[in-house]
């Protein structure tokens, strides 16, 4: 049987041998010859650690080879470096006593790897040596505690190697050296941080994980005063393009979070970092935040039991509007945030506009998360979330806007309506002071979405009255602010229906102002939806109904503003779609419209206004039966309103706005003629005072002014010529004779129309002999047209002739033979003769 003192006496003569073979290969090692070092070292290396020697006689030969091989460290030659490397490390490896070597391989690895110059120029032998150091801790472990400093030494040059595998195998040793070490390592790993954070941004993901892996061990078994140093760029690296980094962020924070020493003085500011992983966008990260976040929050709720038994028993219970599909976080998890809630607001308000997009985006989404925690604690720093969602809610960025939105929607299903609205409608009151005024309304739509219908139901009213406030719904035309007005509106809809009955006004003239400020047809499409969801609530069959209802109220609104009102004034824009959009039911109410149009439309007004509105009076009067007299009730007033509102309008001024004036003026005339919202007696009354301004108004340089004037002749002479005296007929054709020479086609045409419907005017009180001077001239003009060089003139003005040929055939057989017998117009003067000669010979004045 072997005994112990056997073995080491056989392993020291075995060791002797292999020393004696060895013995002229290390007096070769001081040759001045590469080539023989370098076979020198290739025969110590195969014929100890290649060979396969038990580890008890490589102890034996270690001791004697140690020194020439870090002596060879630093040849010239890299083969020989390489090889004297390889052959140390794998000695480091067999030998059982490795540790008896550190006294001097430590200090020889800190001198040739450790100091403030790369002594190694080949990237392979140093991440060797890192390899080899990493091995050393690995066998060695806690008997590497003396040698602590150059252990650090190396570290800190070699985590900043320009190589990046020798990087990342350096931030492998320092997280194996941490563990082995750890009452030691803290003395030291201050001075690892700067080395770290100057890597934990490198290009490769690879070293970016493996850097932040030992950030993990370094804060962990430090001192617990460089979290500070290493937060910003652990923050950073939570926007990286590689999951790997961003899952090494979350366990390491999580880590820190569970196992810290002196975690809870820095509880604010791990929080984030571990709540940003919750809700990142690969799934596997989110599962592996939340888990290590519910173990902190069991652990932290463990650790303080005591304090939270009152609350273990009775905030087990969600609150009654918590969000759908969402897990409640643990007591401890709500805990923790709660209670930092108001160190990580500021942070939050900051991040929230700072310049990168993914940044605010983050921080956004982890403003929701934060919510989801505090629940109904995030009361008491209303005031603190809403400046935040304000400045939130302004970003250009979409993403950002909308993850603050559903944040606000989480403070409407946790913070009482009576709070939350005492603070939002004081800031949408004065919203004007604000660069982006609309942000309040946006912030105010998405908590109110959040709320309930019947929590809400109490607020109703103070809600819609500050909505439909001059200063809140007319003080901007900006889309975006319209947009959040009308959404405002929409939720309220959406949540209380028909309770929406008792603001019904207020609502609706927030949507009548949205309709007449907006600029987008989208915008007004919308708004007249959501006019019909109003209605819908209230059981109405559509905002007819609705307006029906209001109207009354509507336009004592207008009319109490109507003396201010302007071109810039939204109460004109207002009052045009209230007219437009009730069809109907506007002519229910004229008895209030009238005195706000003769008000609106007095000649001493601003003519902008004026003319918007006599364009809107225009279309509705073409409809007259089935808008402003669809209760006959504007034709019993319509000669009062000629009269007082239109004639002033037709007078002449100066000036290209004047003009402009009397055309829209001439528009609603013609508009009015024509939708028979005046009755022939009633024009027969202001006839003598009306047609002197429409004859005027045949002298216009407006074309379209022209053409209405001689349109509204025509339905005149439709309507009363025949009950008109000859004198006032005898003005009327002179003025319409000069339009045939007009320069526009369409004018000499309605002329010529005019004078056919002044002919046929002609009754028995029309003496065509007393007259004939009128007749004559009227003849020779509208013969001298029988050679107008547009041929459809010429038709025009035969059929005239033919059609008035009955007033006094024998004058105008005379007239027409004299054109003939000037050879002018020989055909056309046939026709006439002809059709002449066809008539009864008592002829006389048509009938």
């Amino acid at each position: 049987m072997t005994t112990p003192n056997m073995a080491a006496g056989d392993g020291e003569h075995a060791a002797a041998e292999v020393l004696s073979g060895l013995s002229r290969h290390l007096n070769c090692l001081n040759e001045d010859s590469k080539a023989t070092r370098k076979r020198a070292l290739e025969a110590i290396k195969k014929e100890t650690v290649d060979k396969g020697l038990p580890s008890h006689v490589l102890q034996g030969v270690f001791p004697s080879l140690l020194k020439p091989l870090l002596k060879c460290l630093s040849d010239p030659m890299e083969r020989c470096r390489e090889t004297a490397l390889l052959t140390l490390a794998e000695f480091v490896r067999c030998v059982p006593r490795p540790e008896e070597s550190l006294v001097y391989l430590m200090p020889c690895l800190a001198q040739r790897f450790g100091g403030t110059e790369i002594l190694e120029p080949a990237e392979e032998l140093r991440l060797c040596a890192v390899e080899t150091l990493s091995l050393t801790v690995e066998v060695c472990g806690k008997r590497l505690a003396p040698y602590v400093d150059d252990v650090i030494r190396i570290l800190q040059r070699t985590v900043v190697d320009p190589f990046p595998d020798v990087k990342r195998e350096s931030c492998k040793c320092t997280l194996s050296f941490a563990k082995c070490v750890p009452e030691h390592f803290h003395m030291q790993a201050e001075s690892l941080v700067n080395p770290l954070m100057k890597t934990i941004s490198h290009q490769h993901s690879r070293v970016r994980v493996s850097a932040i892996e030992a950030t993990g061990a370094v804060i962990q078994h430090g001192t617990g005063k460089n979290v500070d140093d290493v937060l910003s760029h652990m923050a950073q690296r939570l926007f990286d393009d590689s999951p790997q980094v961003r899952r090494a962020v979350s366990t390491v924070v999580g880590g820190w979070l569970l196992h810290l020493r002196d975690r809870y003085s820095y509880f604010h500011k791990l929080l984030p970092l571990l709540l940003s992983s919750v809700i990142d966008e690969v799934p596997e990260i989110r599962l592996q935040a939340a888990e290590l976040w519910r173990q902190a929050g069991a652990q932290w709720e463990k650790e303080n039991e005591d304090d939270l038994k009152d609350k273990m028993d009775f905030l087990l219970t969600p609150p009654p509007l918590y969000p759908a599909g969402v897990e409640r976080p643990g007591l401890g998890c709500r805990e923790l945030v709660i209670r930092n809630l108001g160190r990580l607001l500021p942070a939050v308000g900051h991040d929230v506009t700072d310049w990168l997009v993914p940044t605010r985006v983050k921080t956004a989404q982890l403003l929701s998360v934060l919510l989801l925690h505090a629940e109904d604690h995030s009361t008491q720093h209303l005031q603190v979330l809403l400046a935040t969602l304000y400045r939130a809610c302004s970003d250009k960025e979409k993403e950002v806007v909308a993850n603050c939105r559903a944040a606000a929607k989480l403070l409407g299903t946790f913070v009482s309506p009576e709070v939350f609205l005492k603070l939002l409608l004081d800031h949408v009151e004065t919203s004007s002071s604000s660069s982006c005024p609309w942000t309040p309304l946006m912030v105010l739509a998405a908590v109110l979405e959040g709320c309930s219908g019947p929590l809400l139901r109490p607020h109703l009213k103070q809600i819609a009255t500050t909505l439909a406030q001059p200063y809140v719904c007319q003080e901007y035309e900006q889309t975006l602010y319209l947009e959040q007005l009308l959404a405002c509106v929409d939720v309220l809809v959406s949540l209380c229906e028909a309770d929406c009955g008792t603001v019904s006004l207020e609502l609706l003239q927030v949507l009548v102002t949205i309709q007449s400020l907006s600029t987008e047809p989208a915008l007004s499409d919308k708004a007249l939806d959501s006019m019909q969801r109003l209605s819908d609530v209230q059981g109405l069959e559509s905002p007819v109904e609705l307006y029906r209802r209001h109207m009354g109220r509507l336009l004592d609104w207008l009319a109490a503003s109507v003396k201010e009102w302007s071109s810039f004034s939204p109460q004109r824009l207002q009052l045009q779609v209230m007219a437009v959009q009730s069809g109907p039911v506007i002519g229910e109410f004229v008895g209030q419209l009238m005195p706000l149009l003769q008000s609106c439309l007095h000649p001493d007004r601003d003519p902008e206004m004026r003319l918007s509105i006599f364009t809107m009076l225009a279309k509705l009067l073409l409809d007259a039966g089935n808008t402003v007299d669809s209760q006959g009730h504007f034709k019993s007033d319509s000669d009062r309103f000629l009269v007082e509102v239109l004639l002033p309008n037709l007078v002449w001024r100066g000036g290209r706005t004047a003009a402009a004036i009397r055309t829209a003026t001439l528009s609603c005339l013609l508009a009015l003629l024509h939708g028979r919202a005046i009755t022939a007696g009633q024009l027969l009354c202001v006839g003598d005072r009306l047609t002197p301004q429409v004859l005027s108004a045949l002298d216009e340089d407006s074309q379209m002014a022209r053409l209405f004037a001689c349109r509204s002749l025509s339905i005149m002479l439709t309507l009363i010529g025949p009950s008109l005296q000859p004198d006032a007929l005898n003005k009327i054709y002179p003025e319409l004779l000069k339009r045939l020479d007009d320069s526009s086609e369409e004018v000499r045409g309605a002329a010529l129309r005019a004078l056919g419907l002044w002919l046929s005017s002609l009754t028995g009180d029309y003496d065509p002999q007393v007259c004939a001077p009128h007749l004559q001239f009227l003849f020779q003009q509208l013969l001298l047209h029988l050679d107008d060089p547009d041929t459809a003139v010429q038709g025009r003005v035969l059929g005239v002739l033919k059609g008035g040929s009955s007033v006094h055939p024998a004058l105008l057989k005379t007239e027409v033979e004299a054109v003939r017998d000037k050879q002018r117009s020989p055909s056309y003067c046939d026709q006439l003769l002809q059709h002449i000669q066809a008539l009864p010979e008592e002829g006389g004045p048509a009938l």
